[in-house]
């Protein structure tokens, strides 16, 4: 494990070549019942707007809509995407992936077919460009929510990815945080992430590869909960308690002093 105080001198004394990076609910918003209240902690989107004035690039890589992010953090110097990599914040707005604008019909079909199917109890949540279905107010119906979004993707061509309490239907496109960070890591000297969730291995995976290709520093920051997946918190290098600590390492970041 990567020592706090030696994380913060290596990435303070190489600033303007290192980029920060971080997942949005879990890691800079706590997890609530219904995804649309979620919002970042108070004094998320201000660190990190401190981080952007201070280091080379910072970024939010999220499974959250462009549009949602943009509302949220835009206007601060950041780095905004959304859907695994499908949706970039761009200054005149949300520009998805050419190649998943063919299956936006798609997946309104099966958001559709989920809202007309599914009991009350389960969530649908729209996403453009990909669709959840969320099983956190009602565990007992996980099984229900996995067989039909197994039976979905089936038929309609999309892809299953298991998520927090949830199953997410997205196209069947060569997109997740660990090809953004990969992207977004080029010509940087040090590179960190932060996240809590399954879907942040990717990224973890992504570091692994940018310090065996290249001289990159790395650094894997796993936001502790109950339900963060034990491999997330074996592979990091520091681990924080909760989005409270993780804000906290962001502040300490925007605050420390280059070594010497």
């Amino acid at each position: 494990m990567t020592s706090l105080p030696g994380l913060l001198s290596a990435f303070a004394t190489h600033a303007r070549s290192a980029g920060v990076f971080s997942d949005f609910d879990g890691t800079l918003a706590t997890i609530v019942d219904d995804p649309a209240s979620a919002r970042p902690l108070a004094g998320a989107a201000d660190a990190l707007e401190a981080l952007a004035r201070r280091y080379a690039r910072v970024g939010v890589i999220s499974g959250r809509p462009g549009a949602f992010l943009a509302e949220h953090l835009g206007g601060r110097g950041l780095a905004l995407t959304g859907l695994y990599g499908l949706e970039v914040v761009t200054p005149d707005g949300v520009r998805p992936v050419a190649a998943a604008k063919r299956w936006r019909g798609v997946v309104d079909e099966v958001a559709a077919r989920a809202e007309a199917e599914l009991p009350p109890a389960l969530g649908v949540e729209r996403k453009d460009l990909s669709v959840a279905i969320h099983f956190r107010v009602s565990p007992g119906y996980a099984d229900l929510a996995r067989d039909w979004t197994a039976a979905a993707a089936a038929a309609s061509g999309l892809a299953v990815h298991p998520a927090r309490m949830s199953f997410e239907l997205r196209p069947p496109l060569p997109h997740d945080k660990g090809l953004v960070l990969t992207d977004s890591a080029a010509g940087l000297t040090h590179v960190l992430f932060a996240g809590d969730d399954r879907g942040d291995l990717e990224a973890f995976d992504a570091l692994d590869r940018l310090t065996a290709a290249a001289d990159v520093t790395t650094a894997r920051v796993a936001v502790r909960s109950s339900e963060a997946p034990p491999e997330l918190l074996d592979r990091a290098d520091v681990v924080v308690e909760g989005p409270e600590g993780a804000l906290s390492l962001f502040l300490a970041l925007a605050g420390a002093q280059p070594a010497g």
